[in-house]
């Protein structure tokens, strides 16, 4: 089979074109640029283009398939050929889905923790052997790629994101995989650029829950009042199986879990992590799993990529990096982190830098947000704001937004960054949390600060 990837370079994108490559398929794609990861990934596989641009040659009848990328624009001047010629067009979900059909599809949902949960799942199959098909979100060790694909695996686990499927298909992924079993972890309005009110936002979650199968399983989080009444209102025919935050202690910064097979330590932490680790003992349940074998599994499991990582570390200093970004991330990051540590003191950085952070009008939902750190700074770029095209934030905006008197605000980076290095981290955890990177902050320097 022949297919073209339109936008190759991105993080999704890649990974699938390296899967299907890995599969017998000739695989050809584009893109205007790529930076590493996916560059030298693509290139150790022969995927990488030979130039940067758009060509339109490189589209014919021949082709069996064409991807197309959330990357590439409607006037795609490849796309525009694709159409002329009527070759079919997938968007990424969509090529996942002919992928998966005669499969037993497992997705996992929410505006939180869905990739920690995928790679939760993943790490505990992995452990005991067991073969799946799967697409993550996020590096993870043991894994060479975030998408695999086979003929003969009967199960895929799908994290099911709520964002765009590509520049002429508006619907969410999620709504395109049609799960035999899938899991909701949470609801918090994110995507304003997509989903402008959260009635609206709600209302994808309610699609998502009615795309299941019938007769198919939603597992829940209970504790989460939004995701507790779209299941729990759907008139889906399918089983219901909630989960809520499981007992657990704190003891010399090491969180334990009480089960039923005694008390076991985690390497993981935060009630925000708890909470994931009993929704993925449900659907690896549903998978196959007895419950002392999850735990024994679970108990090695470090983190996904990006997710709460530890990039350096003292015997009095303890440096993480987090891609939270949305307000019931940031919150649940900096508690987690706070309730870790009760003794240190919690620096909390954070980065602004998505569409619905940077937008004046979605600020308000950051109320809050970092009231569990000792001390709480934001960056954000207004070059950043710029680019997206949207009214100037002030720091007056977001000074009120956040609610706290002694918020430090920065600008520019090169301020933030002067700030950070001088700061004295003895007895602290400083906690950097965006899905940018403040501007140009080197983050092997950062790492050197526990040496100081």
């Amino acid at each position: 089979m022949r297919v073209h990837f339109i936008a190759i370079g991105g993080s999704a994108m890649h990974n699938l074109a390296i899967a299907l490559h890995q599969k017998g398929y000739q695989i050809t794609g584009s893109d205007d640029t790529i930076h590493d990861p996916s560059k030298s990934r693509l290139e150790a596989k022969g995927l990488l283009p030979e130039s940067f641009g758009w060509f339109p040659d490189k589209i014919n009848k021949d082709l069996d398939a064409i991807i197309l990328g959330m990357h590439a624009k409607i006037d795609n001047p490849e796309l525009i050929k694709a159409q002329e010629l009527g070759l079919k067009i997938y968007s990424y979900p969509e090529f996942l889905y002919e992928q998966s059909k005669h499969k037993t599809r497992v997705v996992i949902g929410g505006s939180h923790g869905k990739t920690t949960i995928t790679s939760m799942i993943l790490h505990v199959l992995n452990y005991h052997d067991k073969e799946v098909d799967y697409m993550v979100g996020a590096q993870l060790d043991g894994f060479e790629t975030m998408v695999h694909l086979t003929e003969e695996n009967d199960f895929i686990v799908l994290e099911g994101d709520e964002y765009l499927s590509s520049p002429i298909d508006r619907r969410p992924k999620f709504h395109l995989y049609k799960p035999n079993i899938a899991l909701l972890s949470g609801i918090a309005w994110d995507h304003i650029n997509v989903f402008p009110t959260f009635e609206n936002y709600i209302e994808q979650f309610q699609i998502f829950t009615d795309s299941l199968v019938n007769g198919g399983i939603m597992v829940y989080s209970e504790e989460d009042e939004n995701v507790k009444k779209v299941v729990e209102n759907s008139t889906n025919s399918i089983k219901r199986y909630p989960y809520s935050l499981p007992e657990h202690f704190i003891e010399n910064g090491i969180t334990y879990l009480n089960t039923v097979e005694g008390d076991l330590p985690l390497d993981v932490f935060g009630d925000h992590n708890l909470q994931n680790i009993a929704g993925a003992k449900w659907i690896c349940q549903h998978m196959g799993v007895d419950e002392e074998d999850f735990y024994e599994a679970i108990m090695s499991f470090k983190g996904a990529s990006k997710r709460l990582e530890k990039i350096a570390e003292n015997d009095s200093t303890i440096i993480f990096k987090d891609f939270a970004h949305s307000p019931s991330k940031v919150k649940a990051t900096t508690t987690a982190v706070k309730d870790q540590y009760r003794n240190k003191k919690l620096i909390a950085c954070l980065e602004l830098h998505t569409y619905s952070s940077l937008n004046a009008d979605f600020l308000s939902e950051y109320k809050n947000t970092l009231n569990k750190a000792d001390e709480a700074i934001v960056f954000y770029s207004p070059h950043a704001v710029k680019i997206k095209e949207l009214d100037e934030v002030t720091e007056k905006q977001i000074a009120d937004s956040f609610q706290r008197e002694d918020l430090v605000i920065f600008i520019n980076p090169i301020q933030f960054k002067e700030y950070l290095f001088k700061k004295n981290l003895k007895d602290s955890v400083l906690l950097l949390m965006s899905s940018g990177n403040y501007g140009g902050l080197d983050f092997e320097e950062v790492k050197k600060m526990v040496d100081s």
